[in-house]
């Protein structure tokens, strides 16, 4: 499943990067402690969290990931969007809580 594909389904905003809505999503990781993030997902992963700040982009830039979820209406900061278009990095938003957005996407994931 595409990043797009997954957005439309899940009505999800894009937010920035919309030159990688193409991207293969591989499996999707829920975390807000950037360590934990950095040690636990893989390449073409969806990061779920409610991180804002441009060390989000940072981090999915150096694991490759497909996309970044954020959760419950948050908008990431200006310096976050900017590098997301550099990069080519989807920022995707719901208004739906960590827990729930990640157990819809675990569905759609493994069904």
């Amino acid at each position: 499943m595409t990043v797009a594909e997954l957005a439309t389904k899940l009505n999800l905003k894009v937010l920035s990067g919309s030159n990688g809505l193409d991207r293969e999503i591989s499996g999707a990781y829920t975390s807000d402690l950037l360590s934990d993030v950095m040690g636990g997902i893989n390449e073409g992963m969806l990061w779920i969290t409610l991180q804002t700040h441009v060390n989000v982009m940072a981090i999915a830039s150096l694991k490759e990931i497909a996309a970044v979820i954020l959760v419950k209406n948050l908008t990431p900061e200006a310096n976050t969007v900017e590098q997301s278009n550099n990069e080519g990095i989807p920022i995707l938003s719901t208004a739906e809580a960590t827990f729930d957005i990640s157990g819809k996407i675990y569905q759609l994931l493994n069904a």
